[in-house]
C-alpha cells in the first residue's frame, strides 16, 4: 500500500463536497441539529424524517469532515457466522492490531446472511468506530452510503462474492490452494478424487473447486461430477456428504474436503464405514486450523493464513481511516501453502 501523501497534495485531490449539513437540512425541511442527530445515529428521530435525511445524504454524496467525526476507540468486526475455530483465528488477528493501536474490537454476527441488517448499520453509525471489517460478508448500497457519509472506512475479508472494484478487500489464493491440494493427491497416484465444496454462493468455495478441477484436467484425469458434492463448511456437512461419497460402489480413494471442519466430518464418516486414513482413504483439508495437527492422523491441509489475513484487514482499515478517502481501493491476496501430514498416502498403501 502506498504511503500517505502530504497534506497539501491530499487537499488538492479532495472531491468538493456537494452539499453542506445546513443545505441538506433545508432540503429535508428539518433543522441542522436534526440532520446531526441522523449522522450520529441518535434514536430520537422519526423514521420518515430519518429516511428523508439519509436519502439526501446519499444523493448529495455527503461525507462527514474529519473534524466533525470524533471516533470511538473501536473496530467493528462482522461475521456471517460466529461458531467455529476459524472465526477465532480471525478474531485473534484483528485483536493483535487493535491492541497495538489502543483500540477494542466489537463483534457482530449477521446470522448467516451475506449482508448485516439495517439495524446493525445504524448502530455502527452511532458508535462511530475507527473502521469496519466484514468477514465472508458484505454491504448493500445503502449501508455503504451510510458508512461513507460518516467517514467510517470498511474492508471485506474473504468476500463471499465479488465485492466490487471500489471495495478494499483481503483474501487468499483459494484457486491455487485447491490446485495444490489436488495435485498432491494426483502425485501420490490417486485417480478417483472426490471433493466436498463449501457453499456455491461463496467465491472462495468456488475458487477452491475450480483449482481442484484444473489439477485433474492438467493431469489428464476426467472430472467426474458425481464425485463433487456441496457442503456448507461445517463438520456435519463433511460427515453427511462424506458418507454419500464413500458409500458409492466406485468410491473415491482420496477426497479434497474444502475446509478442515468438513475434513474432520469426513474422518468420522470413514470411521463409521470401517475405512482407515490414509490406508483406505486419503484426505486433504483447507485452512490449517490448530486442530488439524491434533487429530489422528494429523491432517494434510492447505494453510490459509487466517490470522495474517485478519491483521492485514485491520491494518488496511486503519490506514484508510487516516486517509481522506482519496486512496484507491485495494485488493490483497495472501499466499496459501500445502502442509503435508499423515492423512495422505499412495492408494492402497496399507
Amino acid at each position: 500500500m502506498t504511503s500517505p501523501q502530504p497534506a497539501e497534495t491530499r487537499t488538492q485531490k479532495r472531491s468538493p463536497q456537494t452539499a453542506t449539513l445546513a443545505e441538506i437540512a433545508r432540503a429535508a425541511g428539518v433543522s441542522a441539529p436534526t440532520v446531526s442527530k441522523v449522522l450520529n445515529g441518535r434514536a430520537d428521530v422519526a423514521p420518515a424524517t430519518r429516511a428523508r435525511v439519509e436519502e439526501l445524504l446519499r444523493t448529495h454524496g455527503y461525507r462527514r469532515r474529519r473534524a466533525e467525526s470524533a471516533r470511538s476507540p473501536l473496530i467493528d468486526l462482522v461475521f456471517h457466522e460466529l461458531e467455529s475455530a476459524w472465526a477465532m483465528e480471525v478474531i485473534r488477528g484483528v485483536e493483535n492490531v487493535a491492541r497495538d493501536a489502543g483500540l477494542s474490537v466489537v463483534l457482530s454476527e449477521s446470522a448467516g446472511r451475506l449482508t448485516p441488517g439495517r439495524t446493525w448499520a445504524d448502530q455502527v453509525a452511532a458508535r462511530r468506530p475507527h473502521g469496519v471489517i466484514l468477514v465472508l460478508s458484505g454491504l448493500d448500497e445503502s449501508q455503504r452510503a451510510l458508512l461513507t457519509s460518516r467517514s467510517i472506512p470498511f474492508v471485506v475479508m474473504d468476500p463471499a462474492g465479488d465485492p466490487g472494484a471500489d471495495v478494499p478487500s483481503i483474501g487468499a489464493t483459494n484457486w491455487q490452494g485447491g490446485l495444490a491440494a489436488t495435485r498432491h493427491l494426483v502425485d501420490l497416484g490417486h485417480t478417483r478424487i472426490g471433493a466436498i465444496s463449501g457453499p456455491t454462493r461463496m467465491m472462495c468455495s468456488r475458487a477452491r473447486v475450480d483449482g481442484y478441477r484444473a489439477a485433474l484436467e492438467t493431469a489428464g484425469l476426467p472430472v467426474d461430477p458425481g464425485l463433487i458434492v456441496t457442503g456448507d463448511f461445517h463438520h456435519e456437512a463433511g460427515y453427511r456428504r462424506g458418507l454419500e461419497l464413500l458409500r458409492r460402489p466406485d468410491r473415491p480413494t482420496a477426497v479434497f474436503a474444502g475446509n478442515d471442519l468438513q475434513a474432520l466430518g469426513l474422518y468420522e464418516a470413514a470411521r463409521e464405514l470401517g475405512l482407515r486414513i490414509p490406508d483406505d482413504l486419503s484426505v486433504v483439508g483447507f485452512d490449517d486450523l490448530p486442530v488439524a495437527r491434533w487429530v489422528g492422523p494429523p491432517l494434510t491441509t492447505v494453510r490459509q493464513p487466517l490470522t495474517e489475513m485478519a491483521e492485514a484487514a485491520a491494518r488496511l482499515v486503519l490506514d484508510l481511516g487516516r486517509d481522506d478517502g482519496s486512496a484507491s481501493a485495494t485488493r490483497v491476496e495472501l499466499a496459501t501453502s500445502l502442509e503435508v501430514r499423515s492423512s495422505t498416502a499412495a492408494p492402497g498403501a496399507g
